[in-house]
């Protein structure tokens, strides 16, 4: 739910938001949210990923107090952890039990716990589980049109950030105010 109360669309099926909507996961333009592979076991584990229009309504995705932090938040984190070399690794769970193997630089040093829940992707296909984990960011891409996300992978001890379509299904992580 936004703090207003209202639902965030649920797309649970092929494609489909999941509501009254005519609109696809790829061509909707307000917020809605997905479970990776429609899988209960992934949403508890993972949790739910949201498209860029989610993340950045005005009825806030976040809990009162909390924000979708802005690319300028996203790199103090990056800055304070030494830079985007090594920073992923600094902020990924570690181990290979939710990573998949090698899992490189895995140290969670920063207590971040990054798990890798994966995406939606163009055609509304869910890939990359165990292997990617994208967040977020409150800043949007004006040309080309989209919204920034930072991430970090099982073979890369790095983060790394870049613009995707608002439409792609990533986690969220709030940054309190």
């Amino acid at each position: 739910k936004y703090n207003n109360g209202t639902l965030i669309p649920l797309d649970n099926s092929g494609g489909s938001t999941g509501d009254v909507s005519p609109e696809t996961w790829t061509t909707r333009t307000s917020g809605a949210l997905t479970v990776y592979a429609h899988n209960a076991t992934n949403l508890a584990t993972y949790g739910y990923l949201y498209n860029w229009y989610a993340a950045k309504d005005t009825r806030e995705i976040c809990p009162a107090g909390w924000h979708v932090p802005s690319n300028a938040e996203w790199d103090t984190l990056t800055t304070f952890l030494g830079g985007l070399t090594g920073a992923g690794g600094k902020t990924k769970s570690v181990g290979t039990f939710h990573w998949n193997s090698p899992n490189i630089g895995a140290t969670n040093a920063s207590g971040f716990s990054g798990l890798p829940g994966g995406r939606r992707y163009l055609n509304g296909s869910f890939i990359d589980i165990n292997s990617l984990a994208l967040f977020w960011s409150a800043t949007e891409k004006v040309s080309p049109n989209g919204g920034w996300a930072y991430f970090m992978g099982n073979g890369s001890g790095n983060m790394g950030s870049g613009y995707l379509q608002k439409f792609v299904g990533h986690s969220l992580r709030c940054l309190r105010d």
